[in-house]
């Protein structure tokens, strides 16, 4: 794809993420901009569909709104709230230890910076890169399996994984759009470019896709 065709590209992507929806993490992080709901949103998020992060974010959040407050639960306790995400037993033991390190070296705060977030259990470049920007409105761009995949697929990067995806992007990507990639991509691959056999025929972005992976499509 050449490089003047991203905002053609990313015009496309907006229009089709409001037909299609955003992903639940940035959903959570509209009703209000909080970087401790999207740290525990995202860290549930993890392996799991959007609707099932829904109901079990709402039960705990509810439940726990600070990291003092989850200290106060039981690992079965959280358990139980987040049931039936994926892996959720081990998922709540990481989440009162992320708390427990909130409270103990943060003063409670959810830090704001990417090399900080990533000393916490659990936090990687993707879920740090959310609390950045989608908790705190910094700029970055938090990359996915979906962001990648598409990224690559488009011929708009060459890269062999999501972290060297991110640092492409992040010098070929007008800054205007490092945010709304992840929503737009996340919406888009779960939607019509999925993993094996996209919807092509149904891809607005076709005319301006190289297609660059891709074996057989619909």
């Amino acid at each position: 794809m050449q490089a003047e065709k991203i905002h053609t590209v990313m015009k496309i992507l907006e229009e089709e993420v409001g037909r299609l929806g955003v992903p639940i993490v940035t959903e959570i992080s509209r009703k209000k901009r909080d970087p401790y709901r999207v740290l525990i949103s995202t860290l549930l998020s993890l392996r799991t569909k959007d609707e099932t992060t829904r109901k079990a974010a709402g039960k705990l959040l509810a439940k726990a709104p600070t990291p003092e407050s989850m200290l106060r639960l039981s690992e079965e306790q959280i358990r139980t709230l987040i049931y039936p995400v994926g892996f959720y037993k081990t998922k709540a033991s990481v989440l009162r230890e992320v708390c427990r390190a909130l409270v103990e070296r943060h003063g409670g705060k959810v830090p704001d910076d990417l090399d900080t977030l990533l000393q916490l259990k659990g936090v990687g470049r993707k879920t740090a890169n959310l609390v950045v920007t989608l908790g705190y409105g910094k700029p970055g761009i938090c990359v996915d399996t979906h962001v990648h995949r598409i990224s690559n697929r488009l011929g708009y990067v060459r890269t062999r994984n999501p972290e060297e995806t991110e640092y492409a992007l992040r010098r070929k990507l007008p800054p205007r759009y490092w945010i709304p990639i992840n929503d737009y991509l996340v919406a888009y691959g779960q939607n019509i470019c999925k993993p094996i056999s996209p919807f092509c025929s149904q891809c607005r972005l076709a005319p301006h896709c190289d297609r660059v992976g891709v074996d057989r499509h619909r």
